[in-house]
C-alpha cells in the first residue's frame, strides 16, 4: 500500500488539529441503550451533549458520536432511530465548538450528519456495510476513518480467521483504500483503523498492537479504538477467571493509548479521556527526548490549542 507518508495528518480538519504534534484523543459519545461500555447513560440527546462537553473539558480533541451500539452480538437499529439519536446531539456539540466525528455504517446517517457540521465519518465497516458510503466520502470532503471489518456484529465472532493477523488486516485495509480511491476519495481524507476486537480474538489483537509502526508505515494516518474491548478485559481477568467489566479497564486502555501514541498512532479513540490525554502527552514527551518534538515546544502548542480557538 502506498499512501501521502507516515507523518500525514487527515487534511480536511481544524487548524488548531494540525497544530497539536502528538497523537490525537477522540472521546466517544453513545447515543445507545445497549452499549457495552455504559449502558445507555447518556441515551437523551441533553445526556449526551453534556457528556460530550464533559469530555472535551477532560482533553478530548474529537468527539465521536454513535447511534447503534457495535458491541458483539448487536442487533441494528432502524435508520430512522440512528437519525433521531445522533442529528440533535450532533448540531449541539458543533455549535459548542467541537469537533465531531460521526459512528455510523450507513451512508444516509453520514450525509446527514456532515450536513449538520461533522468534520470525519468513522464506519466500523470500511464501507463494506453500505455501497454508498464512498460516495458520500467523495461529495463531501469528510474525513473517512475505514476500519478493518468483516461482518456486522451479530456474526463478528465467526469471522476470526487469519493466516497472520498484521498481514492479512494490512491486506485487506489496502483493498479499502483502492476501493475508495476508485470513488474518487483523495488520500488525505483516509484514516485507517486496525479493528481492533472486531472479527478478533483476545490473542488476535495483541500483534496488531505490537506491530502497529507497520501499519503506520503504509503511509495513512492510524486510529486506534482500543477502549475497554474485550481482550483488555481478559487480560485483566479476576482470580477465577472472570473478565475484568469495562468500567475496569480503562487504566489499561491509557497504557495502550500511551504505547500506540509512541508507536505513530494519529488518534486514539477512548471513553474515558483524562487517562488518555494524559498517556498522550507522556509519548510526546518520551519522543521529544529522542528529538522528534521538544518537550517545551508539545506544552506550548498545547497551551495555544487551550486559549485560541479551542473548545476546551
Amino acid at each position: 500500500m502506498t499512501g501521502p507518508g507516515p507523518s500525514a495528518r487527515p487534511a480536511p480538519l481544524p487548524p488548531r488539529l494540525h497544530a497539536l504534534r502528538r497523537t490525537l484523543v477522540m472521546g466517544v459519545v453513545n447515543v445507545t441503550p445497549d452499549s457495552f461500555s455504559d449502558g445507555g447513560r447518556w441515551f437523551t440527546p441533553g445526556a449526551a451533549v453534556a457528556h460530550g462537553l464533559e469530555l472535551v473539558e477532560q482533553g478530548a480533541d474529537l468527539l465521536d458520536v454513535g447511534g447503534e451500539s457495535t458491541r458483539p452480538g448487536a442487533r441494528r437499529v432502524a435508520v430512522d432511530d440512528e437519525l433521531a439519536r445522533v442529528l440533535p446531539v450532533i448540531e449541539q456539540l458543533v455549535a459548542h465548538g467541537a469537533t465531531v466525528s460521526i459512528d455510523t455504517t450507513r451512508a444516509v446517517v453520514a450525509q446527514a450528519a456532515v450536513e449538520r457540521g461533522a468534520s470525519i465519518i468513522n464506519d466500523v465497516s470500511g464501507g463494506l456495510a453500505d455501497d454508498d458510503m464512498y460516495g458520500v466520502v467523495a461529495r463531501t470532503g469528510a474525513v473517512y476513518v475505514a476500519m478493518h471489518w468483516r461482518g456486522h456484529a451479530d456474526v463478528m465472532d465467526d469471522l476470526d480467521d487469519y493466516d497472520d493477523v498484521v498481514t492479512d488486516v494490512r491486506r485487506e485495509l489496502a483493498a479499502r483504500v483502492a476501493a475508495l480511491r476508485a470513488a474518487g476519495v483523495r488520500d488525505e481524507q483516509v484514516v485507517l483503523d486496525p479493528g481492533l476486537g472486531f472479527a478478533k480474538a483476545g490473542s488476535s489483537n495483541w500483534p496488531l498492537l505490537a506491530r502497529l509502526p507497520e501499519l503506520v508505515a503504509d503511509g495513512f494516518p492510524v486510529l486506534v479504538g482500543a477502549s475497554r474491548k474485550r481482550f483488555l478485559g481478559h487480560l485483566l481477568a479476576g482470580p477465577e477467571g472472570e473478565p475484568a467489566p469495562p468500567l475496569a479497564r480503562d487504566r489499561a486502555t491509557a497504557a495502550v493509548s500511551a504505547l500506540a501514541a509512541a508507536a505513530g498512532a494519529w488518534c486514539v479513540r477512548v471513553h474515558e479521556v483524562a487517562g488518555s490525554a494524559d498517556a498522550v502527552r507522556v509519548a510526546a514527551a518520551w519522543q521529544g527526548a529522542h528529538g522528534s518534538v521538544t518537550d517545551d515546544d508539545e506544552l506550548a502548542v498545547d497551551e495555544d490549542a487551550r486559549t485560541g480557538g479551542s473548545t476546551r
